[in-house]
């Protein structure tokens, strides 16, 4: 969940990602019980992990606080919202000297409480990076960039091989 702040807001995300008796997540498993029986309910709770993004400098005060929440699985840090956070501009794979302290900050703090820790990631170089100082998680990219990538390569691949057959035409 983004935007965990504070350990009120992370014991809210984890009584979301529960359903009862040790949480308040609606109950309407439709598409959930077509993937996992009908008893899903039965083992839900054991299947889902409540996730707490930390994305801001209220997040870092308050991260010991955050990283106690019973029932906490990991968090992940969003380090475009952190570096806003920070005052500078949004960036994957950061350098940011200030930026990367709060990174190694926060993934101290977990360390500490024992809690996994993720964050998302430009590169495959720099999530490489990110294992080697202890993160158990990293994401590259996303889904809309890896699709655009797909298709500037598809299309340059395209121009390419009109251009080596001498063709004529306007690949998109």
């Amino acid at each position: 969940c983004p935007m965990i702040n504070t350990r009120e807001h992370s014991e809210l995300r984890v009584a979301g990602s529960n359903y009862a008796p040790t949480g308040s997540r609606s109950f309407g498993p439709i598409r959930a019980v077509m993937y996992a029986g009908a008893d899903y309910g039965q083992h839900a709770n054991d299947t889902v992990l409540a996730i707490a993004m930390i994305e801001t400098q209220q997040a870092i005060d308050n991260l010991d606080d955050i990283l106690s929440t019973p029932g906490l699985d990991g968090i992940y840090v969003g380090p475009s919202d952190l570096s806003l956070s920070l005052g500078h501009a949004p960036q994957l794979d950061t350098e940011v000297p200030e930026v990367v302290a709060a990174i190694d900050t926060i993934l101290a703090g977990a360390k500490k409480h024992g809690v996994p820790a993720g964050l998302h990631c430009g590169s495959p170089e720099y999530a490489a990076r990110m294992f080697e100082k202890g993160f158990q998680l990293a994401t590259i990219a996303n889904d809309s960039r890896l699709m655009a990538q797909g298709a500037m390569a598809a299309v340059a691949a395209l121009k390419g091989r009109m251009a080596d057959s001498n063709i004529s035409g306007s690949p998109y």
